[in-house]
C-alpha cells in the first residue's frame, strides 16, 4: 500500500501528542517536551535515559505504577501528556461516556507517590487507571521488540484485519445480527422453559380447575356459611329448652286443666259464701290468664326456632368442602375463586404458549439465518482483505532484509461458533525461512525480526486501525546499513499519516526525522539528571556523526552525517 506523496498538511488534521511534562521520575527532575507532527527521533548515549522517557509516557497512558519510579528524595513524581485531538476522534467519545469535559486538549496526568499510591486525572478530573488506560490505547501505540500490547497481541489481529479491509459497516451489521439472534434465542429459551414447566403441571392444573369449577367457590361464602351454621346450632340448643317448657305448659302434665276445673268449682261456691273466696277466684283467674299467655309465648318461640336439620347438614358439608380445598391448595377460602381463574388462565396460556413457541422458534431461525448471511459476507471480505494485507506486508519485507520470510494471515472459520465479531479466528503467522514450519508471529520471529515484521505491518496498515501516535522503541536494534535505512524510510512514510516517535541507535533512521531530540545525562557523582533538547541542523549533524563513529567523532563521520542529512532532505522534498 503506497502512502508516499500524500499531502503533508494532512497530518495537521489527525490527533497527536503535543507535550510531555515529567517531574521527579527516576533520573528526570524536570522535563518539558513539545512534540510536532511527523517523525520525531530520540537519540543519545546508552544510559542517558531514553527508556525512562518511554516509561514516563507509559505511566501517563495507564501503565502499572511503581514507587521505584519516583526520583530519589522526592515525595512524588508526576507525568502529564497533552494531546491535540480532533472533535471526531474516538477518544472524545470515551470522555463523553464518562462525563469528562472534553473541550480543548485531552490531558492525561498521573501522580505516583513514593509510598506506592497513585492518582489519575483526565482533563483535571479524578479518574481511574482503567479509564486512563482505555483513553491511552486510543491515542498511542508503543511498539518494541518485547511489547505485547500492540500488533503481537493475537486477540487484536481480527480487528486489525477489519481495519485494513475497511469492514466497519459489515462488522457492525454482523454484530447487530448477532445481538438480534441472541435476543430471540434468549426469549425462546425463557418461553420454552415456561411452556415446559406448564406442561409438567398440565394434568394437575386440569384436575384442579375441574374440581374448583365444580365447587364454584364464591367470595365471602365461607363467612356466610359459618354464620348460618352457628345460628342454626344455637337455635337447635334453645329449641330443646323451649320444647320442654311447652311440654310442661301444654302437655299431658300441664296444670292448666286442673286449675281451670278448680276455678270453676270455686266460682260456683263463691256465690254461697259472698266475700270469702272472691280474692282466691280473682288470683286463680289472673294465674290462668298468665299461664295462657306463657303458653302462647312458648308456642311462638318454638315456631321461631324451627330449623331444617337437613339444611344444617348441607351448610356444614359445603363449609367443610370449601375449607378442605383451601388447605389442599394452601390458600384462604376466599382466594379459591381467584386461584381457579389463575389456573384456568395458565391452562389457556399453555395452549397459546405452544403457538407462541412455534412462532418464536421461527423468529430465532430467521434471526440466525440473517446473522449467518452477515457473518458469511464478513468472512468473504476478510478472506479478500487477508490476501491484500499479506501482499502489502510481503512487499515491505525484502528491503527489510526479510526477503526469504513469509507473512501469513492465518484465518479459520467455524460457522457454528457464532460470535458478535463473526465466525472467524484471525492470527498473524510468519515463516522466517523457506522449509521451516510457520507459526504465530510472536513465537516464531526473533526480536529483531519481530520488530521488522511489526514495522512492515504498520506501513501496510498506514493510518487504518492505528492510534494517532506510534512510538517505536529501538526497533532497529541489531540491524544496520541498508536495513536501518529501510526502517527509516518506512518510519518516515508512516509519519506522513500519523505522528511517529522513535527511540533509535541507527543514524539512517535519525537522519530521516523531521524533529530530532537529544537525550543526555548530566551531573556529578551524587546527583544525576536526564535532559532533552530539540537540535538544530548543526547539532543534528554532530549527533549523527557520533552515532556513525562512536566516542571519537572524525571528519569522515561528520561528512557522512552531512551527506545522510542532505540526501534525506532531498528525498523528503
Amino acid at each position: 500500500m503506497d502512502i508516499e506523496g500524500r499531502e503533508d498538511d494532512y497530518r495537521l488534521t489527525v490527533a497527536m501528542l503535543s507535550r510531555l511534562s515529567i517531574r521527579d521520575i527516576v533520573l528526570i527532575e524536570k522535563l518539558d517536551i513539545d512534540f510536532a507532527p511527523g517523525l520525531s527521533v530520540l537519540t543519545g548515549e546508552t544510559g542517558a535515559g531514553k527508556s525512562i522517557l518511554l516509561d514516563s509516557l507509559s505511566l501517563a497512558l495507564g501503565a502499572r505504577g511503581d514507587a521505584s519510579l519516583v526520583r530519589h528524595g522526592a515525595a512524588q513524581g508526576q507525568v502529564t501528556a497533552v494531546f491535540d485531538v480532533p472533535r471526531n476522534h474516538p477518544a472524545r467519545a470515551i470522555l463523553a461516556g464518562n462525563a469528562i469535559d472534553d473541550d480543548g486538549d485531552i490531558i492525561l496526568r498521573r501522580i505516583q507517590t513514593a509510598d506506592g499510591r497513585t492518582r489519575v486525572f483526565v482533563n483535571d478530573q479524578p479518574a481511574s487507571v482503567a479509564l486512563m488506560r482505555t483513553i491511552g490505547h486510543a491515542l498511542v501505540e508503543i511498539h518494541g521488540q518485547h511489547d505485547e500490547r500492540a500488533l503481537v497481541d493475537a486477540s487484536a489481529h481480527r480487528e486489525v484485519l477489519d481495519a485494513f479491509g475497511g469492514h466497519a459497516s459489515a462488522v457492525r451489521e454482523t454484530a447487530e445480527g448477532w445481538r438480534g439472534w441472541r435476543t430471540t434465542e434468549q426469549e425462546l429459551a425463557r418461553h420454552k422453559a415456561r411452556v415446559e414447566a406448564a406442561a409438567r403441571e398440565a394434568d394437575y392444573l386440569r384436575a384442579a380447575v375441574a374440581e374448583l369449577v365444580q365447587l364454584d367457590p364464591q367470595p365471602g361464602e365461607e363467612s356466610q356459611l359459618a354464620e348460618l351454621r352457628a345460628t342454626m346450632m344455637r337455635a337447635e340448643k334453645i329449641a330443646s329448652e323451649i320444647s320442654d317448657a311447652q311440654d310442661v305448659l301444654s302437655g299431658p302434665s300441664s296444670p292448666l286443666p286442673q286449675l281451670a276445673s278448680l276455678l270453676r268449682r270455686l266460682q260456683r261456691k263463691a256465690a254461697e259464701a259472698p266475700g270469702l273466696l272472691d280474692d282466691v277466684v280473682t288470683s286463680l283467674d289472673e294465674a290462668m290468664l298468665s299461664l295462657d299467655a306463657a303458653q302462647a309465648g312458648v308456642s311462638a318461640a318454638l315456631r321461631a326456632t324451627e330449623y331444617d336439620p337437613q339444611r344444617l347438614d348441607q351448610a356444614e358439608e359445603r363449609l367443610f368442602a370449601l375449607r378442605a380445598a383451601g388447605r389442599k391448595h394452601n390458600v384462604q377460602v376466599d382466594d379459591l375463586a381467584r386461584l381457579r381463574d389463575t389456573m384456568a388462565a395458565d391452562l389457556a396460556d399453555l395452549d397459546a404458549g405452544e403457538e407462541r413457541l412455534a412462532a418464536l422458534e421461527q423468529q430465532a431461525k430467521q434471526a440466525r439465518d440473517l446473522y449467518d448471511q452477515s457473518a458469511a459476507h464478513l468472512s468473504a471480505l476478510r478472506q479478500a482483505a487477508a490476501k491484500g494485507l499479506r501482499d502489502a506486508v510481503m512487499a515491505e519485507l525484502p528491503e527489510l532484509k526479510l526477503e526469504r520470510a513469509e507473512f501469513i494471515v492465518e484465518m479459520s472459520s467455524e460457522p457454528d461458533s457464532r460470535m458478535e465479531e463473526g465466525v472467524d479466528q484471525v492470527e498473524f503467522w510468519v515463516r522466517t525461512n523457506p522449509g521451516t514450519r510457520p507459526g504465530p508471529m510472536m513465537k516464531v520471529a526473533s526480536g529483531g525480526e519481530l520488530s521488522r515484521f511489526l514495522l512492515a505491518l504498520k506501513v501496510a496498515l498506514a493510518d487504518r486501525g492505528s492510534a494517532p501516535t506510534l512510538v517505536f522503541d529501538e526497533i532497529d536494534t541489531g540491524v544496520g546499513g541498508a536495513v536501518a535505512d529501510a526502517i527509516g524510510q518506512r518510519l518516515a512514510r508512516l509519519a506522513g499519516r500519523v505522528q511517529v516517535l522513535s527511540v533509535t541507535h541507527a543514524p539512517q533512521v535519525a537522519a530521516r526525522a523531521s524533529t530530532h531530540f537529544l537525550i543526555s545525562k548530566s551531573g556529578g557523582a551524587d546527583r544525576v539528571a536526564t535532559g532533552i533538547v530539540a537540535m538544530d541542523v548543526d547539532a543534528r549533524q554532530e549527533e549523527i556523526a557520533r552515532m556513525l563513529a562512536g566516542a571519537t567523532i572524525t571528519d569522515e563521520a561528520r561528512a557522512a552525517a552531512e551527506r545522510l542529512l542532505r540526501e534525506n532532505t532531498a528525498a523528503a522534498v
